[in-house]
């Protein structure tokens, strides 16, 4: 072209289908690829709102740290933490170095890039798995050379090479998204800290609702604790109001104050929420004549029956745990009944519900099954605009969006978070709901949120309207403290999975045999899953605690070596999981 070699953008945007060609010269020899050494785009940050005296203490505090220093950023939803981040990377950009950011959610991409690209003035790329592998490898080369200056990405991005490295951030550090649950097991939040003090340079784990962990390590110490406790702007705090639902007429799960108050905020040009963490359009098909359940045949056994959750307006059956369709039944298979009834809520219900009471406004629903599609949450999202609507979805929602107009959020049944056997159930619906109550009232217009509950005395609930996150989480680390459950103790579990279950028990015992007698780690098991059975495999586990993390890894640095020729291994399919987020 005579231009010299040019960039694999430049030449697409010259030449339509110039790859094929180009591949062909190569493999013949008369072409070269090269790397392009271009220097790095200089930063040209915009001005963006003047900081509050809380937002300047964090922002002087990140860009005063010489070195690896873990600082965590503890801020009320909308108290402008995307702000602190900004300041932070353009001090970091001026320097010539590189920042890597890291959000939960490939949804949450495309708005925090449009707002950094608007604020910095320089490219910034996106490393997620919705990118295809060309698309991939050319951010995960152009940081290699230096040339990514900016890199915003979900968990896998925290392996991004940064021959520059001066910042990395953690954003909605609490989120569970960034633990890797199968293949190999990490934590990106932990990971980014391991890399931090490798790199040599500050990380920032930034959250409305730190998890557990961070705010013991803060509160000990190990992290320097910015707090942010006001609202940016002229934003205020939302009016919480928590409804008995008792005794009360609900249609699909609304009682006629909550409908009555959507008419309001709607007919007051206004945007509401209504969220309901479970997908589907119902959790169970039941037999009202015989109490048949549609059980999903690969995830259940005698003792424990794992529904399969109703799609597709009651059309269709899939469980969501192993993946498994079916159509729905004509008839009960035990009594034959026609009485087949889908029971209980899911956004699909709840959409079609609203469709039909408010049919003069737009109703989008946005779980997992809307937004597979990629940038589908984005688009979702730009079709609402500034409209007044109804937004009906599940946790994707309560994470991190700015949406100026809504005012009413609606939390439609919490209370099967309320009582679980999971030690970390409260922490998790605690975060949840504040994250989901932030939503609204972010710009100038007031907010409410309205709680629907049969339980309004529950002490977690009275604990999070009356006192906030800071005084649940004192009370949660005071009983995990208790307990002996982390942050106090360090837990391993292994996991064995096989057709027969007592394959998978002949491996733990003989793993839970190779643990000294005075070994300070003391094991639990071998016992079934929570969930014991799934896909058509067995499930147990075998779960090591220790109250010092450094007694954890030296059995298991004695013991993996020994687990490996075992056996009993090669009839299990097994794995170990370093600090579990979940004991299923």
């Amino acid at each position: 072209l005579g231009d010299g070699p040019l960039a694999e953008d430049a030449l697409a945007a010259r030449m339509d289908g110039w790859r094929e060609a180009g591949r062909a010269l190569l493999k013949r020899g008369f072409a070269q690829r090269v790397a392009l050494a271009a220097a790095p785009a200089v930063a040209q940050p915009l001005p963006g709102l003047d900081p509050n005296p809380q937002q300047q203490t964090a922002i002087a505090a990140i860009t005063a740290a010489d070195g690896f220093q873990p600082f965590l950023l503890d801020g009320v939803t909308g108290s402008g933490k995307t702000e602190v981040y900004l300041q932070a990377i353009a001090r970091c950009l001026a320097q010539g170095r590189q920042a890597l950011v890291l959000v939960p959610e490939i949804g949450l991409t495309p708005q925090m890039l449009a707002r950094f690209r608007g604020r910095l003035g320089i490219a910034v790329h996106a490393l997620h798995s919705g990118l295809n592998d060309n698309e991939r490898a050319r951010v995960w080369a152009a940081a290699a050379r230096g040339q990514a200056r900016v890199i915003v990405g979900t968990r896998s991005a925290v392996f991004t090479p940064l021959p520059q490295a001066g910042l990395l951030i953690v954003d909605e550090e609490h989120d569970g998204s960034y633990k890797q649950q199968d293949g190999i097991r990490y934590h990106a939040r932990d990971f980014a800290l391991v890399r931090g003090k490798a790199l040599d340079v500050p990380v920032v784990l930034g959250s409305a609702t730190p998890s557990l962990e961070s705010l013991h390590n803060a509160r000990a110490g190990r992290y320097t604790h910015l707090r942010l406790q006001q609202r940016a702007g002229d934003a205020r705090p939302p009016a919480v109001r928590v409804f008995d639902v008792r005794k009360r007429p609900l249609q699909d799960g609304l009682s006629p104050e909550v409908l009555a108050g959507i008419d309001q905020h709607l007919r007051a040009g206004n945007q509401v929420l209504v969220f309901k963490n479970r997908r589907g359009y119902a959790p169970v098909l039941l037999c009202h004549d015989c109490g048949w359940t549609a059980p999903c045949n690969r995830c259940s056994t005698p003792l424990h029956t794992t529904p399969m959750t109703v799609h597709g307006a009651g059309r269709r059956l899939q469980c969501h745990h192993c993946g498994a369709r079916a159509p729905v039944p004509l008839a009960c298979p035990d009594c034959a009944s026609l009485a087949l009834q889908p029971q209980g809520i899911g956004t699909e219900r709840l959409e079609e519900r609203l469709l039909q009471l408010f049919p003069d406004f737009p109703v989008l629903r946005i779980d997992r099954g809307t937004t597979a599609r990629r940038d589908a949450l984005e688009q979702t999202l730009a079709t609402l605009g500034a409209q007044p609507g109804i937004l009906v979805g599940t946790q994707i929602l309560a994470k991190g969006h700015d949406l100026p107009r809504l005012t009413l959020v609606v939390v439609v049944g919490i209370d099967e978070g309320l009582f679980s056997a999971d030690f970390r159930a409260s922490e998790k619906l605690a975060q949840q709901l504040i994250q989901v109550a932030g939503r609204a009232g972010r710009a100038d217009r007031p907010g409410e949120v309205w709680l629907q509950t049969h339980h309004p005395d529950n002490a977690l609930l009275h604990t999070l309207v009356n006192g906030g996150y800071h005084a649940f989480a004192d009370a949660e680390l005071a009983q995990r403290e208790a307990a002996g459950f982390p942050p106090f103790a360090h837990l391993a579990l292994i996991r064995a999975e096989a057709r027969q279950v007592e394959h998978a028990n002949a491996f733990l015992a003989t793993v839970k045999q190779a643990v000294p007698d005075a070994s300070p780690v003391e094991c639990y098991g071998p016992m079934p899953a929570p969930m014991p059975r799934r896909a058509g495999f067995q499930r147990t586990q075998l779960l090591l605690s220790a109250t010092q993390r450094r007694a954890l890894h030296g059995l298991l640095d004695t013991l993996m070596p020994q687990v490996y020729p075992l056996p009993q291994a090669r009839r299990v399919r097994w794995s170990l999981d370093v600090d579990p987020m979940d004991l299923y």
